[in-house]
């Protein structure tokens, strides 16, 4: 096949590839929109086309269309998912803001194949009609933000959870692994008094545990879907059962509690389930960006630095230093954080713009939240199969650090007092010296009773 049909939609005859399988108003909205050459996420194609299949079989049920022709659409639904026609959606995720372009792609791929499927050619919306039969009980302003809940939903508990999971599980390793250690802690970037290596990535761990049930408690509002509500929620044209049932069957398949929205005219004027969760994602990017910024610090250097912790090497850190290596995981794990944070302020933004009866923002809300799940995933998966996992601590630098560490004199306070202690701190600083050995050396205490004072594993 080759060339071009010409087809006719409500604007005109419109020229579209012969061997397409969306039809006329596809192709009018891939020429009036080629703004960035960013497609509409494929998780939220697949939960639409996931909606229009279970709901072509509830419309049969229904008695509101032919069971062939339901069979058909199903049919080629489930084609859709299994991936065999992701390169005909084809649209810029930059369209019209309820997301109706992508649902017209969906519905004449959908009708086109089940043409096919039924012996017919592509092109001619005949025994199956994009509109009237894959679009039947449906509206743009019901199934794309349904799609988009979906689709998050999914992604959420099958991509980045455990994913997070996998982070949190490695940082909770170094953290037993680690426990014997003795190091100095930092406040301000200053010295503190001492923790173990351990305590240190055990915080790290609980932040990502954290993040993981942050996640979870996101999951609710996302469940409901506005589906049956058509074009404002009061479920025009829609059997009044078509929701339930396609919602049901949905949730049967996924194996999650999806549920008819609350109130369906919430659901489709605002979005605050995207805003909420593209919430958690940002706060997960910001322990993200915390964990790896410390890991950075530790491990820096490796002679001139900090240098307490080892990272594994991955690649040449210099095209002009040789023998130099970089933490490249980690500053990938920093920009993915930013990236995510940004697009977080869109999301917000765009869940302001829920205007009226409909959010015309969903698109770019879509691309915004799919992307900040993935990247998350991703990174989480790198930051713990290539860095944490290979992390080793430098014991002999870690020792090193406590004993010229000026915060020694800490405990010393309760002893001789606060002013006295940080007479001995001063002095310490200026001459170079340890607070052991300007202590040996004053004889203030006993040097048994130093020694037991400044025991830092006494302190921790």
């Amino acid at each position: 096949m080759g060339g071009f049909r010409t087809e006719k939609d409500s604007m005109g005859e419109v020229r579209v590839p012969a061997n397409a399988y969306y039809g006329a108003q596809t192709q009018r909205a891939f020429e009036n929109f080629p703004v960035s050459g960013v497609r509409m996420p494929l998780p939220v194609v697949h939960a639409a086309a996931m909606i229009k299949g279970f709901g072509a079989e509830v419309n049969a049920g229904l008695k509101l269309v032919d069971p062939p022709l339901a069979e058909a659409i199903s049919r080629a639904a489930r084609e859709v998912l299994e991936g065999n026609f992701d390169d005909q959606f084809v649209l810029d995720v930059y369209q019209t803001g309820s997301g109706t372009s992508t649902n017209m792609n969906v519905n004449e791929v959908l009708a086109n194949r089940a043409n096919e499927l039924l012996g017919k050619p592509l092109g001619g919306n005949s025994p199956v009609h994009p509109n009237d039969h894959v679009n039947r009980c449906q509206s743009s302003n019901d199934v794309v933000p349904s799609a988009i809940r979906i689709a998050a939903r999914r992604e959420l508990s099958e991509r980045l959870v455990p994913a997070l999971s996998h982070l949190r599980d490695a940082l909770s390793g170094k953290s037993k692994e680690f426990s014997d250690i003795l190091k100095i802690g930092r406040t301000h970037l200053q010295d503190a008094i001492p923790v173990t290596l351990g305590q240190e990535f055990s915080a790290y761990a609980s932040q990502i545990d954290h993040g993981i049930r942050r996640v979870h408690s996101a999951f609710a509002d996302l469940e409901e879907l506005p589906l049956g509500g058509t074009a404002v929620g009061t479920g025009l044209n829609a059997h009044p059962e078509f929701g339930v049932r396609t919602i049901a069957e949905i949730a049967a398949a996924t194996g999650i509690s999806f549920r008819p929205a609350e109130n369906r005219f919430e659901a489709i004027g605002a979005q605050d389930p995207l805003v909420a969760a593209s919430g958690t994602l940002k706060g997960i990017a910001a322990s993200l960006m915390k964990i790896s910024h410390d890991i950075r610090l530790l491990s820096s250097g490796p002679r001139c630095g900090i240098g307490e912790l080892t990272l594994p090497s991955l690649q040449p850190g210099s095209s002009i230093m040789p023998g130099k290596v970089n933490p490249v995981i980690l500053e990938m794990a920093i920009q993915v954080s930013a990236q995510v944070i940004g697009n977080d302020a869109v999301v917000t933004l765009g869940g302001s713009l829920g205007v009226l009866e409909l959010n015309v923002m969903l698109p770019v809300m879509a691309r915004n939240l799919l992307e900040s799940i993935g990247i998350l995933a991703s990174a989480a998966t790198l930051l713990s199969e290539r860095c944490v996992s290979g992390i080793t601590p430098n014991r002999k630098r870690c020792e090193e650090l406590i004993e010229q560490s000026l915060a020694m004199v800490t405990p010393l306070a309760v002893k001789i007092g606060y002013d006295k202690a940080a007479e001995i701190a001063h002095e310490a600083y200026h001459s170079g010296r340890t607070i052991r050995e300007i202590l040996m050396e004053r004889k203030i205490l006993p040097p048994e009773e130093i020694e037991k004072i400044l025991d830092p594993g006494k302190m921790v």
